[in-house]
């Protein structure tokens, strides 16, 4: 693969890590399409393995996140725009901190951002409030995604 087509994948990789904090966009399947483009034009024993563990991750995505209790996180009284941003903390969190700078970005940009909207008092209410209502879904997806998109970026780097 060219270097252009490689920065396609990974542009398709970040959409669909966005996708995953927007309601009706299919994250995973956008990661999961990525990875399936670049193993096929790849064709080396490690885009193999690499889609190949894509897969099964995405799958036990989809298996726990099926187990998990649905809730509204809107009903929890945090704008849609925090929630997005709280993701995108999220997101940046997993690459400044690897793995477990996900859950921390996340948490960490929904209280600054509710600190800010509603005072330090109600700020840590709302948080708990808004991590109980999205639980541990989106985490899950966010998670499991990362964790492809970040095998994907070392099998890359790998050579």
């Amino acid at each position: 693969m060219n270097v252009w087509q490689l920065v396609a994948v990974g542009l398709v990789m970040l959409l669909g890590l966005l996708g995953v904090l927007v309601p009706g966009i299919p994250g995973p399947l956008i990661v999961w399409a990525g990875t399936v483009w670049w193993a096929l034009s790849e064709k080396s024993g490690a885009a193999w393995a690499v889609l190949f563990g894509a897969t099964a991750v995405l799958l036990l995505n989809q298996v726990v996140k099926w187990l998990l209790p649905a809730r509204n996180p809107r009903a929890a009284g945090a704008p849609y725009r925090t929630l997005f941003l709280a993701g995108v903390a999220g997101i940046v969190g997993f690459f400044v901190v690897p793995v477990l700078g996900c859950p921390l970005g996340a948490v960490g940009g929904l209280y600054l951002l509710e600190r800010v909207r509603l005072g330090h008092g109600q700020a840590w209410a709302s948080t708990r409030t808004v991590l109980r209502a999205t639980g541990l879904s989106v985490l899950v997806e966010l998670f499991a995604c990362l964790l492809v998109a970040g095998a994907w970026a070392g099998a890359v780097s790998a050579g």
